[in-house]
């Protein structure tokens, strides 16, 4: 993987951008895929590197995949898509190994595997705060052998790209049910009627090739087959999904901090000001080492809930997961800060990769549940958490005054 970043992906950055640049100068918020992005995965196959993140297609644990997604996220709009290890077709494949039947396996899997279509997952809605997934309004009723879908989505990433050929997408098919068994999760063909795939939103004025798109459906009519898992299994689904993707994530943010601290470092020793390099400066090695630590310590949290999720399963880590994805984000964007403010100027344009770095990993404080949904979730965890010791009496019980 060291070897591709250094070789192929790496020196590919400056195409992919070109083409991008081109593309938008012609049609603004082009979508186009660069043709560079084919070349890399033609050359990741040669290589071996292909779907790793799958413990059933590649034999490697999360531990294992950990340091191979944090390089690709030193690349994060070529490596991820190179390996074909990029979100949000990592999550659907899962879904869809997990608990796809065969023919939507065949169907939908394969060419996903194969790097030959992409997908996108359709949960998110503007009316209603989705990090509460029992919140989604969207309806899938049933209809004879037929769903019907009516809603509205957006934040829909993937959704723009050409390639994209499914849509997942979450809705409720029984408002009756229990609050947790109100939700199925579908299977959509982007070209099925009724789909209509609008505006791309952009991260903090940037438009990303795979695009964050409104998506109506208007209904839409699909077979029941098209159902993934069992109806009332949506909630279930999105959580078994939700938590290797926030572990994926995290992973890759650890190559955009490693990334910008490097920036940081290279910039401290070839700039100079007030009469020697920024490199002497006292408070500029303070934030280079600050930077250091806060990294190694996320890299830690990652790593560590990784290993639980190797040896006891996602359900027994979704709390460490839950705390990497607060942490890693935050240390993260702490050192992308820092770089900028060393860049000054060039450091908030688009003459370095920075304000793209910053501005995706300040949305992932959002993705894939906001920092306060998984606040919450911990803080009720460690007030249920049972006690590893009955502490003594402090010495203000001994000095309290009773009546």
């Amino acid at each position: 993987m060291l070897a591709f970043l250094r070789e192929d992906v790496l020196p590919s950055e400056a195409s992919y951008e070109r083409f991008r640049h081109e593309a938008a100068q012609q049609r603004p918020g082009d979508h186009t895929v660069p043709p560079v992005i084919e070349e890399l995965k033609a050359k990741a196959r040669e290589r071996g590197l292909w779907n790793l993140f799958l413990p059933h297609a590649s034999g490697l644990t999360q531990l294992e995949y950990a340091p191979i997604a944090e390089l690709s996220g030193w690349s994060l709009e070529l490596a991820p898509e190179a390996i074909n290890c990029a979100a949000p077709d990592t999550g659907n494949m899962e879904l869809l190994h997990l608990i796809g039947n065969e023919a939507q396996q065949q169907q939908w899997l394969e060419p996903l595997m194969e790097g030959r279509i992409r997908s996108a997952f359709a949960m998110t809605e503007p009316r209603v705060a989705s990090s509460d997934a029992t919140n989604i309004e969207t309806r899938i009723e049933r209809d004879g052998d037929e769903y019907v879908i009516n809603g509205r989505k957006w934040w829909i990433s993937g959704a723009a790209d050409p390639r994209c050929a499914v849509l997942i997408v979450m809705g409720k098919t029984d408002p009756e049910a229990a609050t947790h068994r109100q939700q199925s999760m579908v299977i959509v063909p982007v070209d099925t009627p009724g789909v209509d795939i609008q505006r791309s939103l952009p991260v903090f004025g940037r438009q990303d090739q795979h695009g964050h798109c409104e998506v109506q459906l208007t209904d839409v009519r699909i077979p029941v087959t098209n159902i993934l898992g069992e109806e009332g299994g949506g909630f279930a689904a999105a959580q078994a999904r939700l938590g290797p993707g926030r572990i994926h994530h995290v992973m890759r943010a650890l190559g955009a901090g490693e990334r910008a601290l490097l920036m940081m470092v290279n910039r401290a020793q070839q700039r100079t000001a007030f009469g020697g390099a920024l490199a002497e400066q006292s408070a500029v090695r303070e934030r280079i080492a600050e930077s250091r630590v806060e990294l190694e310590q996320a890299r830690a949290l990652c790593h560590h809930a990784a290993y639980v999720v190797d040896s006891e399963g996602n359900k027994a880590a979704r709390h460490l997961i839950g705390a990497a994805k607060i942490a890693v984000p935050r240390a993260v964007c702490s050192v992308i800060d820092r770089a900028i403010q060393l860049h000054g100027g060039a450091g908030v344009t688009d003459a370095t990769p920075l304000s793209m770095l910053y501005g995706w990993h300040r949305a992932m404080r959002l993705f894939d549940g906001p920092d306060e949904a998984h606040l919450t979730t911990l803080a009720r965890a460690e007030l249920t958490r049972e006690p590893l010791f009955d502490l003594p009496p402090s010495i203000f019980d001994q000095l309290r005054v009773t009546d």
